[in-house]
């Protein structure tokens, strides 16, 4: 069977699925002299035999209109994007979306679209980012419509514009991100023409905002090969417009393994952290963790008397980057911190094989990562992309040696919730002080007696609060 067979098989069985409201929804536009159409993302994905559960669908109806003839059919409506001209509805357990035909444009100059309103279905296909989401399905009849060959390129793995990459770009930047997205997303190869106008148009990324730019990119991370698509970022120069820590790695040499640079180690940490993932799905935090944790090389390189490579403290220099550059990205700062602290300690394992490493040291190692502790194993791991193989299997023994011990450890004293011996008012009461500073100080102390030497019974604990409140003054 051809490819271009399986995808109209698919697309068939996938429209049978969901045909009784989307026919519902096309009789009702119908009957009142309006067409409507599956289109864009979920006709590709029909053909790809993924339909999911978001629907797009077009119309020559304006959003009033559309509204009208949802109204006491849809189980749920909202008008969030009624000023660009998307209606969304929810009807039997599906998200839809109504758009009216578009004419979108940007003006070359402004962050944000100019939304005129088309009226027929060729233009609005158009005007589409990519060929394969510039395809139609008409309602209810069934009616095909691939103006400038989506099927074909869908077919042979291709992604290319409607419109020329040139002008396409131009109406909207931002689709030279989505085009390495859908490399990403897809594994898709991208056409010639269009790499060529991403690297000749990288600077017009510049127009786009911060917070569109990321959602797309984080797309791109999350997809099925984010390799492919960052390559591509740093080898068109869009990288250089928003995440130029990225190509700033191919300029250092790994001490780990001199026969690459860090960029390529990068690419090959990202891909490590992708396997570990497991059934979990896209992890956004231990991705873009094993995207950046070595992003402070370049500013911490030295080179020894000896010819050695070094990056001292480049973990700290790593994270303050981080942190800096997801903050201008308009990252949340929950999912920043998250970020920035994995970053910070991805370096903390090496060293534990030397047997240096005491029960002291596993606490604090499980403490500081605190709930990113799963991610952090991960991360570690992945970060081990050595060739010499008697290498690699000693750093996996060890961390497997460290995993278990942690587990040990916890298994005995509770290191999910590693808290001192005696609470504040425990504090207050025997120091006879009332809440302020002194109690915080000696909670933080207890703290770090607890890391150091595990539980303690109340004796114990007590006994080392007055040592230490009369070695500051706190009594007398």
């Amino acid at each position: 069977m051809s490819e271009l067979s399986r995808a109209q098989r698919n697309a068939v069985a996938e429209l049978l699925r969901v045909s009784p409201v989307a026919d519902e929804l096309g009789r009702r536009f119908g009957a009142a002299g309006h067409e409507l159409h599956l289109v864009g993302g979920s006709v590709r994905d029909a053909l790809l035999g993924r339909l999911g559960d978001d629907l797009d669908f077009c119309t020559d109806a304006r959003p009033e209109q559309t509204l009208a003839l949802v109204k006491g059919w849809a189980d749920a409506i909202w008008e969030t994007g009624r000023e660009f001209g998307t209606i969304g509805v929810q009807k039997d357990g599906l998200r839809l979306e109504i758009t009216t035909f578009r004419a979108e444009a940007y003006d070359g100059v402004t962050r944000n679209p100019v939304v005129r309103y088309g009226d027929n279905l060729l233009d609005d296909l158009r005007r589409r980012d990519f060929t394969i989401n510039a395809m139609a399905v008409s309602l209810p009849g069934h009616v095909f419509t691939d103006p400038y060959g989506g099927l074909e390129d869908l077919a042979a793995g291709v992604i290319r514009t409607p419109d020329s990459p040139a002008s396409s770009f131009n109406d909207d930047p931002l689709r030279m991100l989505r085009a390495a997205r859908f490399a990403a997303k897809l594994r898709f190869a991208v056409d010639g023409a269009v790499l060529a106008a991403m690297t000749e148009m990288a600077a017009d990324l510049d127009r786009i905002t911060a917070e569109r730019i990321r959602d797309e990119f984080t797309k791109l991370l999350c997809g099925l090969d984010p390799i492919a698509g960052l390559r591509m970022l740093v080898d068109t120069g869009l990288a250089d417009r928003f995440l130029p820590e990225l190509s700033g790695l191919k300029l250092e040499i790994d001490e780990h393994a001199q026969h690459k640079d860090v960029y390529e180690h990068t690419l090959i940490v990202v891909a490590n952290a992708i396997r570990l993932e497991g059934d979990a799905g896209p992890d956004f935090v231990l991705r873009m963790a094993a995207l950046m944790h070595d992003v402070g090389k370049p500013a911490t390189k030295a080179v020894g008397r000896d010819g050695r490579v070094s990056f001292h403290h480049h973990e700290v220099v790593g994270a303050r980057l981080t942190k800096q550059r997801m903050k201008a990205m308009r990252y949340p700062k929950d999912v920043t911190s998250e970020v920035v602290e994995l970053v910070a300690l991805h370096l903390r394992f090496y060293g534990y094989g030397r047997g240096e490493w005491t029960d002291s040291a596993v606490r604090r190692y499980v403490t500081d990562a605190g709930e990113l502790l799963p991610r952090l194993h991960k991360l570690t791991r992945s970060d081990c992309t050595t060739r010499n193989k008697r290498k690699a299997a000693a750093l996996a023994a060890d961390y497997d040696a460290l995993e278990e011990r942690i587990a040990r450890i916890a298994a005995e004293e509770d290191l999910a919730r590693v808290r001192p011996d005696l609470d504040g008012n425990a504090i207050m009461e025997l120091l006879g002080v009332r809440p302020g500073p002194v109690v915080g100080q000696a909670w933080r102390f207890l703290k770090e007696l607890r890391l150091d030497r595990g539980p303690l019974d109340r004796d114990e604990a007590e006994a080392e609060l007055l040592r230490w409140a009369r070695e500051h003054g706190h009594v007398s």
